[in-house]
Parts: C-alpha cells; structure tokens; sequence
C-alpha cells in the first residue's frame, strides 16, 4: 500500500492563548511553557461534515483518483454531533463515492488504526483504492471554564488516498485498558427500566499519568517497529508525531537521539486535533515539498483508552495542482 493523496481543512477561527486567558485563569506564558501551543482553530461557523468533504476532496484531486473509483472510504472519528449515522455516511454522497464506508473510533491513534485496516483490504484483494478521511471535534468534549483540557484541544479534518504499491513496511497496534486516565462521557436516552443512573462528563484528563503512558508506550513502538525492520533511529528521515505535546514529542526525539530537523511541529498552530492531526501535518509537509520520493517515514500516536500506534513508510512523490494550494 501506497499514499497517492492527501488533504487536510481547518476551521477560519484562529484562537489565542491571550483570548483564552480572557475567561480562563491561565495565560500565554503558562500554555506555551506545558503544551507547545500558541494558537489553535475552533468550529464556529462551519461543521465538522464540511472540514471532512473538503479534506477529502483535496486527497481525491491529489491522487487523480476519481469518486467512484474508491472501493472503501474509511472515517476515523472520535464523537461528532451524530450518533448514527456515521460520519462516513453523512459525507459518502457529496463527495460521489459509491462504495462501503465505516466510521472508527482509535481515539488519536485512528488514523494509523485506519491505515492499518486499508493495508489488510488492500493485501487480500478486498478493495485498491480507498479513501480514510479523519475528522475531529474534540473543543466540543471539553469543559471550557476549566484549563485543563480546554487549551489543549482543537478541531480539523486530514484526509489520504491509498492504493496498491510499495509503501508501507510495517505497523503495530497497542490497546490497553486504562479509561480512568483520559475519558468523555456522554449520557444515552433513558429508559423506563434504567436502574443506573447516567450523565454527561466533560473531557477528563489525568496530565501526568497521560504524560507518562504516552511516552512510554511511544518510545516502546517505534523501538520495536525499528528493531523488527532492522532499522535504526538515524535510518528515519521523517518523524511524523501525533500532535499533542511538545514536551510528549521531545522526549521521543531525546530517547532517539536524533536531529529536530526530523521532527516537524504544527501544534503550535493548530493545537491537538486528535486522530486528524498526523493527516493534517502529513498534508501540509508534502504540500511545502518537505516530504521527498524516497523518504522513510516513521508515525507513532497514543489515545485514551489507552492505544498506540506506529508505521513505517517510504513516502512517494504526489504533485499538486496550483488549485490546491491556493
């Protein structure tokens, strides 16, 4: 399997650290030094459904894939205001795919978790061409009278084209079971015979423990991915991490004891955006042309519950036309 597309959309509205500070008892200084991040973009007036078409757009305009030729548009998705039906549904017709669609939930390891389904399609012949398009919220889970979380999270779409080729050498996939740690809960409709009662809890985010699980089962996958490709750190020329933390990335790096050159940032623009954030940074590096024909690639992502992710790829060359960098 290779990468042939991508595209990624973000919302119009640019929020500060200083606005933030405006309601909340925080300030620039205090977000920047923890968390990397200056600015983030948040859904006002857009929807989320809007950001997925057109991420999904540009990776189908990229690829020189048309609609009807996806086999399998898979959506990575943690919440969005639809229960059913899912986000894949909602977008399948307006984009002009007429093939199966199916939403998942990896948390901010989805889009690897979705990538790892396409290769399984795509090496048993069930599907050639297939869309994964990942698109995120998660400013909506958060309690925005508490700092906690709320300056940490933002919204965004980042989308791939994949198909038949010699690109991806590998994946691992983690899950284990930590929900006390990182965890929103929305309350179901009730019924005459409920005995338990439910609510909603906004996103609850354990920073330390969070900090801990996140570098350690990093570092632990993409040792275990390098070593089961007779790999070294330094054979890497693109670390492309989920964007949460800076302080999450730098010890990764520090442990790999590579250049920062190799480790390209945007949450500092865009804040975490969950699964949608390699995708998004994914896009952007291959539009800049610092994603070269040749190069291995290495992603690694962690999300609640707890999962991890990791791959390894040669990237291929995509060319864009000029619309879409406009």
């Amino acid at each position: 399997m290779k990468i042939i597309g991508t595209g990624s959309a973000l919302p119009e509205k640019v929020v500060t650290n200083d606005m933030l500070a405006s309601f909340l008892e925080t300030s620039d200084s205090w977000i920047t030094t923890r968390t990397g991040i200056h600015t983030r973009r948040l859904l006002s007036k857009e929807t989320l459904s809007e950001l997925a078409m057109t991420a999904a757009s540009l990776a189908l305009e990229s690829s020189g894939i048309a609609p009807e030729e996806i086999d399998y548009l898979i959506c990575s998705n943690v919440a969005n205001s639809y229960v059913t039906p899912s986000l894949s549904s909602i977008i399948l017709g307006p984009l002009g795919c007429k093939c199966p669609c199916t939403d998942l939930n990896g948390a901010c390891t989805g889009f690897i978790y979705a990538l790892d389904i396409a290769d399984a399609f795509i090496k048993t012949g069930r599907a050639k061409n297939i869309l994964i398009v990942a698109a995120e919220e998660p400013s909506r889970f958060c309690n925005w009278h508490e700092r906690e979380t709320s300056v940490l999270f933002a919204d965004g779409a980042g989308a791939v084209v994949v198909t038949e080729g010699e690109g991806f050498k590998d994946f691992i996939l983690t899950g284990d079971t930590h929900t006390d740690v990182l965890y929103y809960k929305r309350s179901l409709e009730t019924t005459p015979f409920d005995r338990v009662e439910e609510k909603t809890v906004p996103l609850v985010m354990q920073g330390r423990e969070v900090f801990k699980l996140a570098v350690r089962s990093c570092i632990r996958d993409v040792d275990t991915i390098l070593e089961r490709n007779n790999m070294t750190g330094s054979d890497i020329d693109m670390y492309l991490l989920h964007q949460a933390n800076f302080r999450i990335n730098d010890s990764i790096r520090e442990h790999l004891e590579q250049p920062k050159e190799k480790f390209p940032t945007n949450m500092q623009k865009y804040g975490n955006t969950s699964s949608a954030s390699i995708p998004i940074l994914m896009d952007e590096l291959s539009r800049a042309g610092e994603l070269k024909d040749g190069m291995n690639v290495l992603l690694s992502a962690f999300g609640g519950g707890f999962v991890t992710g990791a791959s390894i790829l040669k990237w291929s060359g995509i060319e864009y036309k000029e619309k879409s960098e406009e």
